[in-house]
């Protein structure tokens, strides 16, 4: 007779793997796909600094911790009842978190640390619904290895497909859903998918449920893995994890702190693992290793400020292109240390906690110690430390090529001035390839290579004697003296500067867009301006506009930064605040939010000059923000906008923002006079008003034209598509 319960069981095997691989990949699809979209709904709440998404990537990695130690708990303590049972419960609950939003009445605070409300307010926004969907990763994993299903025994390659989910998800934001709907319609969509995998996971825990077989069952057990190869994961895992959020760092700060290029790098970090988790790789680790060798060289270059230029097309996607390479061979050398399925959950617990630890030395520890971006670095040396092994001593080969390369970069001013800094860059980085390919049978002279190459480059590149430097949660701070200017910057970009000779002087002169010839001048010279009481700056920088001030108005500065504050009311470093503003007083937090909280405080000008970083403060650009600005805007007041970007063209939405609420605008592209005077710059900025009339002498001025909308979609504090706005 047959066993009709047996048979019963046995006839939906061959669906098993499809079942899994499905929960797995909606589920990974759905975890990553949260990052950017809940990033996006909290950014006109903290602002639009680089920092924001290596803190949200701090959250959503240490709440990973969290998931896996959960999975990894309750698959050796409860019988797999349970484990669905409990599952399925902490998943009801998640549904009381959605629709995704910001809690409401919270508030920025500028007085406390940025960092913990950011990652606060992501708990309290997001923080059951990750939880959920980060352990589900290995704990789907664990209950397929005890399903009996094709390759049961070793079921690491559902890791590959739920990374691959992870992938489409990430792309998918940024390409299809942001361009396409807005946040709302998007946050509804991933509700729907969150729904269906509570049913997913509610059938792949009933097929477990009448299989029980895994190794351990069957007496076939490995022993635990030893506390060293667990450190030895867990540094791994580190290195791709910091440098990710390294070179986002410093892919924001130049381009834009915008979910496209926070998705970038991750995209490639979770690639790299679809590539590598499988029982067919790619490429041997031998193969992988030379693409390693390269991949630390390139970085190398990068991170040792060797180039101390702006970013580029081309020098981004190489230095993507070199951490693709160097993630790859990590998470080929995790893989191939992988334990047995019964240590499943302890192996992707520490892949955690090492992935988690990266994010908090970019994002807490880092900003703390150094005042510059060294972590890059310093991870760099890490990576090369990783394949030093057991050598003590470098080889002749690495003295020679540390020596070398000490050399060209003692000559780097000599040469630069004769071939030009790109060429420079293309050498040093050929000479890494030469070197790669020479000793790529001798990883630990390679890797002594590098490791000096970052300490000459941290040592002999000249970065200008700075006066000061320091780091915030926005950015890192720097004042130098160049051309008889005394400079600040912010990242790469310079932000103000003030005569050397003008410190003393009753009333310094503003230079770089600021300059008496500039579009920002003549507003706020004109006569338009001389009728005005009362004056808005948000975006402080060092203060140079209040000395275009009149004894009669009342100014209001406003900074998200305190640190920016700070520099710019210390008159040992700028003279501008303290000669021209000494009691105008400035308002700590993000400019919108602290607008919309001032009452019977109305602007004749207001000036909106957060454009200048190569970024897009997205929130400040809305319908929703303008509706804040005009509340503040007396009758015939105007706004005046300091676009200058490298990269993108914020005249388009201002333009359409500017027809749909009944506005008035003119634009100037001031070419500047360098040849002149150095602190003639050009810029670019923009005129708003309710009416001509509100212009003033300004709607006569042949040099402001109108600026017209381009027919595209309105910027909304829902929808905005930055892709669309890129210089071509």
């Amino acid at each position: 007779m047959v066993d009709t319960t047996t048979h019963i069981l046995e006839k939906p095997r061959w669906l098993t793997p499809v079942l899994f691989t499905t929960t797995i990949f909606l589920s990974a699809s759905l975890l990553f796909f949260v990052q950017p979209l809940f990033t996006k709904i909290v950014l006109p709440h903290v602002g639009g600094a680089a920092a924001v998404w290596t803190t949200a990537m701090l959250f959503f990695q240490t709440v990973l911790i969290g998931g896996y130690l959960y999975a990894h708990l309750i698959t050796r303590h409860l019988p797999v009842r349970s484990q669905i049972a409990l599952h399925l419960v902490l998943w009801a609950l998640a549904l009381t978190f959605l629709p995704l939003a910001v809690a409401e009445g919270w508030s920025y605070d500028a007085e406390q640390s940025t960092a913990w409300q950011t990652l606060l307010l992501f708990a309290a926004g997001v923080g059951l619904p990750f939880a959920v969907l980060s352990a589900n990763a290995p704990l789907i994993q664990s209950w397929y290895a005890r399903s009996g299903g094709y390759s049961a025994d070793d079921p690491y390659f559902l890791y590959g497909a739920s990374n691959l989910g992870s992938l489409i998800a990430l792309l998918g934001f940024p390409l299809v859903a942001e361009p396409l709907f807005g946040a709302a319609q998007i946050g509804w969509g991933w509700t729907i998918g969150f729904w269906a995998l509570g049913a997913l996971l509610l059938a792949s825990g009933l097929v477990v449920r009448g299989r029980i077989a895994c190794a351990a069952e069957r007496g076939q057990i490995e022993a635990a893995p030893s506390l060293q190869t667990r450190l030895h994961w867990a540094l791994i895992a580190f290195v791709p994890s910091s440098l990710m959020l390294a070179i986002t760092t410093k892919l924001t700060t130049d381009i834009g702190s915008v979910p496209l290029i926070w998705v970038i790098p991750l995209a490639l970090f979770l690639l790299t693992f679809v590539l590598v988790f499988t029982n067919r790789p790619i490429a041997s680790l031998a193969t992988l290793r030379l693409g390693y060798l390269i991949g630390l060289g390139v970085l190398a270059v990068v991170f040792s400020n060797l180039l101390s230029i702006h970013v580029t097309v081309w020098s981004a996607v190489l230095t993507i292109a070199a951490f693709f390479l160097t993630a790859l061979y990590a998470h080929a050398m995790l893989y191939a240390q992988r334990p047995a399925a019964q240590h499943l959950t302890t192996f992707y617990v520490t892949m955690s906690v090492g992935g988690a630890l990266g994010g908090f030395f970019n994002s807490i520890i880092a900003p703390s110690l150094f005042n510059e971006l060294h972590e890059g670095a310093i991870t760099v040396a890490i990576a090369a430390m990783l394949l030093l092994g057991r050598a003590t001593r470098p080889s002749r080969m690495a003295l020679f090529g540390t020596a070398a390369l000490v050399v060209v970069i003692v000559a780097k001013e000599s040469m630069i001035s004769v071939i030009g800094t790109v060429a420079f860059g293309a050498v040093a980085v050929a000479l890494f390839v030469a070197i790669a390919a020479t000793i790529r049978h001798n990883a630990q002279a390679h890797a002594w290579v590098l490791i000096g190459f970052l300490v000459a480059g941290q040592v002999f590149v000249d970065r200008g004697s700075p006066l000061f430097t320091d780091r915030s949660f926005f950015g890192t701070h720097k004042i130098i003296e160049r051309d008889g200017l005394r400079i600040y910057g912010n990242g790469t970009t310079t932000h103000g500067a003030q005569r050397i000779v003008d410190l003393t002087a009753e009333r310094p002169e503003p230079q770089l867009y600021y300059h008496r010839n500039g579009p920002m001048a003549q507003v706020l010279t004109s006569a338009k301006a001389d009728a005005s009481d009362t004056v808005g700056i948000v975006g402080l920088g060092i203060g140079a506009l209040a000395c275009y001030g009149q004894p009669h108005q009342n100014w209001h500065f406003y900074e998200i930064d305190a640190l920016v504050a700070n520099i710019a009311h210390d008159p040992n470093y700028f003279t501008f605040m303290s000669r021209c503003a000494q009691d105008a007083p400035t308002h700590l937090g993000d400019a919108r939010m602290v607008l919309a909280e001032q009452e019977n405080l109305e602007f004749d000008i207001l000036v909106i000059d957060a454009y200048s970083s190569d970024s897009v403060p997205v929130h400040l650009t809305t319908v929703e923000a303008f509706e804040i600005y005009l509340d503040h805007l007396s009758d015939d007041g105007v706004l005046l906008f300091h676009i200058s970007n490298r990269y993108y063209d914020i005249s388009r939405p201002l333009g359409r923002l500017a027809e749909a609420m009944g506005l008035v605008a003119r634009i100037q592209n001031y070419a500047g006079n360098t040849a002149k005077d150095p602190g003639d710059v050009g810029s670019l900025v923009v005129v708003l008003s309710r009416s001509e009339a509100g212009l003033g002498d300004l709607n006569d001025d042949p040099r402001w034209t109108p600026l017209t909308s381009d027919g595209g979609r309105v910027w909304t504090d829902d929808f905005a598509n930055v892709l669309e706005v890129l210089y071509h």
